[in-house]
């Protein structure tokens, strides 16, 4: 039976600073001493779900240095397969990121080895869901998706950052999903993310929790009041619960409600992969 979650996207070393303010144009800000962190959307999302206990697959791109050695140990350690994942001759991407002190972050992104990922990388042998994301090529996520919407396998885009979808990528989506900042852009104020031609659609919304959109009607699922020390990833989070639980049988809003506690739980501590909590931790190991 096929139940592996197959992730698609980008694999970057975060380079993370605290701030007491992200500083204006031309303003000098004093920081803490860097952390390296594993991160990167698409690792992030194989970690999320990997550390829940899903059977995860990730395809991407690193470099052969040390910052790609640091994230496939990051990725094995939450028993994510890596035997689709590429070593490349290209730096592995890094993010340059600020994080204020009321959780909030500033990020910048080199997409590096991220950017030599090609249509021919992807594989989605044994998938019974694709999450995949931006911040590698748009021809290999669009590729990704028909293959996936040819091969019976749900497509899941967490659309971030937001790039012009084909009409046919965006009518494979079940779900489309995005933060609230997004669903504004591609909308344009209307929020009617269903208009755009997807199946169904999730905007995640931070502390307020995530809005489950399908042609039955609208559905607002609540997070739970936490204490935010770092919001980097959380998004990530998300997406990688979303997909665990739907790779089970698990109906889109009970799966979204995964998502928003284990987002929740993933603002709570500092860092984005090692924030991610575990299935035992929801009380499901």
């Amino acid at each position: 039976m096929d139940d592996t979650v197959v992730v698609l996207g980008s694999a970057n070393a975060d380079l993370v600073v605290a701030v007491p303010a992200r500083p204006a144009g031309g303003e000098t800000a004093l920081g803490s001493d860097v952390e390296t962190i594993p991160g990167g959307k698409g690792a992030n999302t194989a970690v999320a779900a990997g550390r829940l206990g899903a059977p995860v697959a990730f395809v991407g791109a690193l470099g052969t240095d040390a910052h790609g050695d640091l994230l496939l140990d990051s990725l094995r350690s939450a028993h994510v397969d890596t035997t689709r994942v590429r070593r490349v001759d290209r730096p592995t991407g890094t993010a340059f990121i600020t994080v204020t002190p009321d959780g909030e972050n500033s990020i910048v992104v080199s997409p590096g080895a991220n950017a030599a990922l090609t249509p021919e990388d992807v594989d989605l042998t044994g998938a019974a869901v694709l999450v995949a994301s931006l911040e590698v090529p748009l021809p290999v996520v669009e590729h990704a998706v028909a293959l996936a919407a040819a091969g019976g396998v749900r497509p899941v885009l967490n659309l971030s950052p937001v790039a012009d979808l084909s009409p046919r990528t965006l009518a494979a989506l079940d779900p489309l999903v995005v933060n609230e900042h997004e669903a504004h852009a591609l909308t344009g104020g209307t929020g009617d993310l269903l208009a755009l031609g997807p199946r169904t659609a999730i905007i995640t919304r931070g502390a307020r929790g995530a809005r489950v959109l399908t042609p039955e009607g609208t559905t607002d699922i609540p997070a739970p009041a936490v204490a935010a020390v770092d919001t980097t990833g959380a998004g990530d989070a998300f997406a990688g619960a979303l997909a665990a639980s739907l790779a089970t049988g698990t109906t889109l809003e009970e799966a979204a409600r995964t998502a928003v506690l284990v987002a929740a739980i993933s603002v709570t501590r500092p860092g984005a992969q090692p924030s991610y909590p575990t299935a035992d931790e929801l009380g499901r190991g």
